[in-house]
């Protein structure tokens, strides 16, 4: 995708931070035609790299065509927020604040154990806070092989990484002040923590 200069970033930690609190995400791919599935992703790390783990249905498009080394983008959304011009001390136009992460990858797919393992980590991570945890563990060995055969499991080795961190980095103290206080008086959870993330960056906290 592309972003401006003053809104792209490097940080790896802020990428993994965007994909661990937004981990539903598409998985695209134009393998015969454009395809994109929401798809729960995991991020693996190994030694200095990392790679992106996900699963699909047997009996979707993608699961049909992808094969070893094929192009997929995983595409990641987080906090976003609509600010209006009429925050502007200035006329202007209105814009959208937001951070999100899109990786382009080559794919590898899962074995069996590649994927049993991979459904262990994922469920973890969203049962471990249940009052009455259900892990894989505590499924059934039989069980759990067997719904497994319905579902597609890959990695996704990245070749490029793409940090978008648009916080009205580009507004004057007065505008960026005002964009927070609108934004902190809104209803929607997403205005706050865009207010909270434009505090930080701009270390007004």
């Amino acid at each position: 995708m592309f972003i401006p200069k003053i809104y792209k970033s490097e940080d790896q930690e802020l990428m993994k931070k965007i994909i661990s609190e937004n981990a539903f995400a598409l998985l695209i791919s134009d393998k015969e035609k454009l395809s994109a599935t929401h798809s729960m992703f995991l991020l693996n790390e190994n030694d200095e790299n990392f790679y992106l783990e996900t699963h699909i249905s047997k009996a979707n498009f993608q699961a049909k065509v992808l094969k070893d080394g094929d192009e997929v983008l995983c595409d990641f959304l987080g906090s976003h927020s609509y600010i209006s011009s009429s925050w502007y001390e200035k006329a202007n136009v209105s814009t959208w604040n937001y951070e999100a992460v899109q990786i382009r990858g080559n794919v590898k797919v899962m074995t069996d154990e590649e994927l049993y393992e991979h459904l262990k980590k994922l469920t973890f991570k969203y049962e471990r806070a249940q009052k009455c945890p259900m892990l894989v563990e505590d499924m059934g060995d039989e069980l759990v092989r067997k719904e497994m055969k319905g579902a597609f499991g890959i990695n996704i080795i990245p070749t490029e990484i793409f940090i978008a961190n648009k916080l009205s980095q580009n507004r004057n103290d007065n505008d960026f002040e005002n964009i927070i206080l609108n934004l902190e008086q809104s209803d929607f959870d997403n205005d706050n923590k865009i207010a909270e993330l434009m505090k930080k960056n701009r270390s007004l906290i």
